[in-house]
C-alpha cells in the first residue's frame, strides 16, 4: 500500500499588497503544525518524502511537519508548480514518477489546489481543507506507477478545530 499525505499550509498573515509567495505563519498557524503532525505520531504516519511548494508559509508548515516527525528539514524538495497551481493529471503523472521504496509520501501546497487535488484523487472526499489540513489518501497498490485519480480511499482527515 502507498499513502499520500496532503496538507494545506498552516494559518498565515493575511494577503494584502505585499508579496504573497513570502506570507508567514501567524503564531496560531506554527501551533496548528505542531498540533496536527504530533497526531501523525500518535497514528504512527511518518513520511519517507516530503515535497513542499517554495512559498514560505508552506515551506514552514512542512518544516514544522518534518521536525516533529523527525524528517530532516534538507531534504524537503521544492516543487514550483504547488505554489502555481498544478492539474490532477500532472499530479498523478509525478506521483507515478516516485520510488516505490517511499512508502509514505507527504505535500505541503495551497487551496485551492490541494482541495481540488484531494477531492479528485479520493472515491469521494466531500471535506473542506481549512489551514493546516492533513489528509491521509490510501492507495492499494504495490508500486507508484499503479496509483489513479478516483481510486484513493481515505486514511484519516485532521483539522486543527477537532483539536481545540
Amino acid at each position: 500500500m502507498k499513502q499520500l499525505v496532503i496538507v494545506r499550509h498552516a494559518k498565515a498573515v493575511p494577503y494584502g499588497y505585499e508579496d504573497d509567495f513570502s506570507r508567514k505563519l501567524k503564531d496560531r498557524g506554527k501551533l496548528d503544525a505542531l498540533l496536527l503532525s504530533s497526531k501523525l505520531i500518535e497514528y504512527k504516519v511518518l513520511p519517507d518524502l516530503i515535497f513542499s511548494s517554495p512559498a514560505k508559509r508552506a515551506l514552514k508548515t512542512a518544516k514544522i511537519y518534518a521536525d516533529n516527525l523527525n524528517f530532516p528539514k534538507k531534504e524537503i524538495q521544492k516543487i514550483e508548480n504547488l505554489y502555481d497551481g498544478v492539474t490532477t493529471s500532472d499530479f498523478v503523472d509525478f506521483l507515478q514518477g516516485l520510488p516505490d521504496d517511499a512508502q509514505t509520501v507527504f505535500v505541503f501546497g495551497h487551496n485551492p489546489t490541494v482541495h481540488y487535488l484531494t477531492d479528485n484523487l479520493l472515491k469521494y472526499f466531500g471535506g473542506d481543507m481549512p489551514t493546516c489540513s492533513t489528509v491521509g489518501i490510501d492507495f492499494k497498490v504495490d508500486s507508484w506507477k499503479h496509483v489513479n485519480s478516483r481510486e484513493g480511499e481515505i486514511a484519516f482527515h485532521l483539522r486543527p478545530r477537532d483539536y481545540r
